[in-house]
């Protein structure tokens, strides 16, 4: 059941989601308006693109999907299955995270399309990282689905069925975490440009320890 949750999961979503919503914000401001952790933008794009614009344009269209897919290929490599539970090797894949981020602040620095999809795979990497708990689909990189999910809770009570409080609590969180992570990374580029994708690396680089040793911990219990 989702009422049992444990808060470490609903703690890791808000900042997934913040680091999530931090590297959107510095892609969409800082290369071409385009959004990087998530797609379905993207492909409307390639769509309208395949008609309207030139190979190039096209092609790094298709390259941001590819690399979005080719990072949580990464993820579906480690995890096997999509369901969210402690002790599995998270920490790596954060820190693979942040070693992307770091990678693509790097190139986009020096105006290289190669730092865009970077970017856009640790975003597929990161999304892949939380899918499922206990039948609630959970994703940090977009709200979507998130605010989808949310509409058919109030339907669903409107018809009179229960209302689950914890599971609107975790989504909300989420859309937070988005919307502030968003805030800090327009901020963060205008000050430091491509170098802010720094930021959300050190959160990964910390959350990876932080998972570490909240695991360790558990286990010398």
């Amino acid at each position: 059941m989702i009422s049992k949750l444990p808060r470490w999961v609903e703690y890791g979503s808000f900042i997934l989601a913040f680091v999530a919503g931090l590297i959107n914000a510095v892609g969409f401001l800082g290369f071409k308006h385009q959004s990087i952790s998530h797609l379905s933008g993207t492909a409307t794009l390639l769509g309208t693109g395949l008609t309207n614009s030139t190979f190039m344009d096209s092609s790094y269209l298709l390259f941001i999907l590819v690399s979005f897919m080719m990072g949580s290929a990464i993820s579906g490599y480690f995890l096997r299955n999509g369901a969210l539970k402690l002790g599995r090797n998270y920490s790596l894949l954060l820190l693979l995270e942040a070693a992307l981020l770091i990678l693509a602040a790097f190139f986009l620095t020096s105006d290289s399309l190669y730092g865009h999809y970077l970017a856009s795979a640790a975003c597929g990497l990161q999304n892949a990282l939380a899918t499922t708990y206990s039948g609630a689909v959970i994703r940090t990189t977009h709200v979507t689905g998130i605010f989808t999910d949310l509409g058919l809770m109030i339907g669903a009570k409107l018809r009179g069925e229960r209302f689950d409080n914890r599971k609107a609590f975790l989504f909300l969180l989420i859309i937070v975490g988005f919307i502030l992570g968003g805030s800090l990374g327009a901020f963060a580029f205008n000050e430091l440009l491509f170098a802010a994708l720094y930021i959300p690396a050190s959160i990964c680089i910390l959350l990876a320890l932080s998972y570490a040793v909240y695991t360790l911990s558990l286990i010398h219990i």
